[in-house]
């Protein structure tokens, strides 16, 4: 192999693949990143078994070859490296140049041979979605996945593409986020997948708010292709909870709060929390919200939001950080809290398809 190209767009390429390599595989190779140079073009894939990405780039490639070379020693050496063109030839036992300017250095690589090969999926559906958009709805729902490997099902995000609409879905049992856009497919292609955690942070890591992006369903696979770059992942294997039997079908009261002003109350208040008592209180009295924490041994704090609210007195209990987490992403000036009483889940609605359902916790 034997080749010319930007030092520039070589790492950015290598920016985009070189976070999936896994530093704990049993399988040296794994470690690597699998370089192919052929007709003006080098492809440089990265997998981890479970998560794969791959991109291309424009080289000016003088002899075709395939191998692989450690991702992260790679990476490095190309950042610290000026922004000029770089000579980069591997002879038939993996071993790497890479000339620079006045830089050279010589790597030592595997060969491609024991490279586990991504299959190109047979039958699929995709679909079409505006990257900006799904870049958004991701982040108003992901911080609700769960984290715990005992309840594998709901460490992913479920996009329910239905009635011409898709959803995405987060929750950990205890919050649960939605987030819903319109989008166009044939109604044959209604379908609900669960895609990891770390798929949809690697997907984040390269969205941009322009460009074209496509989500191709495929058998166990979901496939997001996004401009030159293709990522594929194993989907999780199980059924999501039923979502909408987990939202209040109606709430007694619909108060509109400042969400910054509520956002920075909650903030504040709970910096005298701890982790033995993580809580916080809203009291809701006329016309008036009082964000409230007493931890022992530690002090107490309070905060007046003003409100318009006419119904009963109410004293919930909440997670600070289960109530900051959506005032956080969200960029309304108002969000609107639908409550029923102090022990039912309260929903957290703003001006856009969004809403947020929120477990009370038992006041101490």
């Amino acid at each position: 192999m034997k080749l010319t190209l930007n030092r520039d767009d070589l790492f950015e390429a290598l920016t985009k693949v070189q976070s999936v390599v896994s530093t704990r595989s049993t399988i040296p190779v794994l470690a690597n990143v699998l370089l192919e140079a052929k007709e003006g073009e080098l492809s440089l894939t990265t997998t981890d078994m479970e998560l794969s990405v791959r991109t291309q780039l424009t080289a000016e490639v003088t002899k075709s070859g395939i191998t692989t070379l450690p991702a992260k020693r790679l990476f490095s050496v190309i950042r610290e490296l000026p922004s000029q063109p770089i000579q980069l030839s591997v002879d038939n036992k993996d071993s790497a140049t890479i000339e620079c300017g006045t830089s050279f250095f010589k790597i030592m690589g595997l060969s491609a041979d024991d490279y586990p090969e991504i299959p190109e999926p047979e039958q699929n559906q995709s679909y079409s979605l505006d990257p900006a958009t799904l870049k958004h709805m991701l982040k108003c729902v992901q911080y609700s996945a769960s984290v715990d490997e005992t309840r594998y099902v709901l460490n992913g995000i479920l996009f329910s593409f239905n009635d011409k609409k898709l959803t995405v879905v987060a929750t950990d049992g205890r919050r649960l986020a939605l987030y819903e856009n319109e989008v166009d497919f044939p109604a044959e292609n209604d379908l609900d997948l669960v895609v990891p955690a770390k798929a949809i942070n690697e997907l984040l890591r390269n969205l941009n708010d322009e460009g074209a992006l496509k989500l191709i369903a495929a058998g166990n696979q979901v496939i997001f292709e996004i401009d030159n770059m293709r990522l594929v992942s194993k989907l999780i294997d199980g059924t999501f909870p039923n979502y909408q039997q987990v939202i209040p079908a109606q709430c007694e009261e619909r108060i509109a709060i400042e969400r910054e002003t509520l956002l920075h109350a909650v903030r504040r208040v709970a910096l005298v929390t701890n982790e033995q008592s993580n809580s916080i209180r809203l009291s809701f009295e006329e016309n008036n919200l009082q964000v409230m924490s007493s931890t022992p041994d530690v002090g107490e704090a309070k905060e007046r939001v003003p409100i318009k609210y006419s119904g009963p007195a109410m004293n919930i209990a909440y997670n600070p950080e289960f109530l900051l987490s959506p005032l956080r992403i969200l960029d309304s000036d108002e969000v609107y809290l639908e409550l029923s009483d102090e022990l039912s889940p309260g929903v957290l609605k703003s001006d856009i398809s969004f809403l947020y359902v929120i477990m009370p916790m038992r006041m101490q």
